[in-house]
């Protein structure tokens, strides 16, 4: 009887599509693989790489610790979402810290081990926390945070002095 229950329970959890919610309950929408509460004034930190030269997977935001800006990579080529070059960042917590290559994780079906986290769905996307004019409520922003700006509609990324806004 256990072996029955636990093949179900098995079978239940991996034949599941992977959503996550993170700061709520559940996830609101069935195309979304992450999702942030919009409770907190608070942003996603992208990953801070000092060497972007090892990185292939197109679609990869990061936060380029080399000139303080936020890319993404879109045909092998890399693309500054800062706009602004005079950032600024801190980087004294990580200088210390070396890369745990075990520490990654994947939502959907893994085809990838590149990355911290992957989400590989390919009929999901990741919603960004929500943030009212965040230049204005995120009290102490961090370099390298994104953030979907309820006011603007638009994406508000901060690359350690300034944010940067994105409209579509």
């Amino acid at each position: 009887m256990n072996k029955i229950i636990l093949s179900i329970t098995l079978f239940c959890a991996i034949s599941v599509n992977a959503q996550v919610a993170i700061g709520k309950e559940n996830v609101a929408n069935p195309s979304v693989s992450l999702e942030f509460a919009t409770t907190e004034n608070r942003g996603f930190i992208l990953p801070y790489v000092e060497d972007n030269s090892g990185i292939s997977q197109n679609g990869t935001i990061i936060y380029d610790t080399a000139d303080h800006k936020v890319k993404y990579l879109k045909g092998g080529s890399w693309f500054d979402l800062s706009v602004d070059t005079t950032g600024n960042a801190d980087l004294s917590l990580q200088a210390t810290k070396t890369e745990k290559t075990g520490a990654k994780v994947s939502i959907g079906t893994p085809t990838s081990t590149d990355g911290i986290l992957v989400l590989e769905d390919n009929n999901k996307a990741m919603v960004l926390p929500k943030v009212a004019s965040p230049h204005l409520n995120i009290i102490n922003p961090s370099a390298g945070m994104m953030v979907y700006d309820t006011t603007a509609r638009q994406l508000a990324v901060f690359n350690g002095t300034v944010w940067s806004f994105w409209k579509p």
